[in-house]
């Protein structure tokens, strides 16, 4: 007999541990956070645009914190949620909500029609949802990097992504009365492949997926920075980017 259930892509357990690692590098104080902070900074630029003054907000992810703290100083009542401290893709314990915003959380949901259906739900009449996310086309230097050190048999080592016109048509499925999808580039330079490695492990950014792809040998771990590095600047940098993905969906 035929499942309904999506196909896990991602491994819940592989998503706690990388959380945890992250948290505890951030503890260090000079851990890498350009994503949180980008996020941040979009959202906040997104909600004042719309000028969107919620009673109650929802905040998920990364950053999270700090969009509460801007939203309570508007007065908006919020709740501030880690990803693990939810569960996505299963109907939210609580309702009615001017505001969600999804910083990073949506991207290693194996049902990311269902996810977005159940933060729709969670709104409450009028209320807007802002979903961010790593998109396709991310770290297009890391993946022919891995493609090198990989060889003629490549290993899934990066996570499946989506792009601006495959987001407008989940919030169309989802339900959303209107529905914006659109993506903007971050753009990152680093002299070598295991600094930008580092910064993905201290923001949770590494491969939660249920498959493990094999580690790389120390031949191919060499290959991967010497692919990394044949574009480099004068001076020995690379510009490596990230396509993030930001859905708008408004309830009815």
């Amino acid at each position: 007999m035929a499942s309904n259930l999506p196909p896990a892509i991602f491994s819940a357990a592989r998503k706690f541990a990388r959380a945890r690692r992250a948290r505890m590098l951030q503890r260090r104080g000079d851990a890498a956070d350009w994503l949180p902070v980008a996020l941040v900074e979009d959202a906040l630029e997104r909600i004042e645009f719309m000028r969107l003054a919620p009673d109650r907000a929802l905040v998920i992810g990364a950053g999270g914190d700090e969009l509460g703290r801007v939203l309570e100083r508007k007065g908006a009542r919020v709740t501030v949620a880690e990803p693990g401290a939810i569960d996505l893709e299963a109907p939210y314990p609580a309702g009615g909500y001017g505001l969600i915003v999804s910083l990073g959380a949506l991207d290693t949901v194996n049902d990311l029609p269902g996810a977005l259906i159940h933060q729709r739900v969670a709104l409450g009449e009028g209320g807007v949802m802002i979903a961010s996310m790593v998109g396709a086309g991310s770290l297009p230097r890391l993946r022919s990097a891995l493609l090198a050190a990989d060889g003629e048999r490549p290993a899934a080592r990066l996570h499946p992504a989506v792009d601006a016109r495959s987001g407008a048509g989940l919030l169309q499925r989802a339900g959303f009365k209107r529905q914006v999808a659109d993506s903007w580039t971050l753009r990152l330079r680093y002299g070598s492949l295991d600094t930008l490695i580092a910064d993905l492990r201290s923001q949770g950014l590494t491969s939660a997926l249920s498959d493990s792809a094999p580690p790389l040998t120390r031949s191919g771990l060499e290959r991967a920075r010497a692919a990394f590095l044949e574009d480099a600047d004068r001076h020995g940098r690379v510009v490596e980017t990230l396509e993030i993905l930001t859905m708008t969906g408004w309830h009815d």
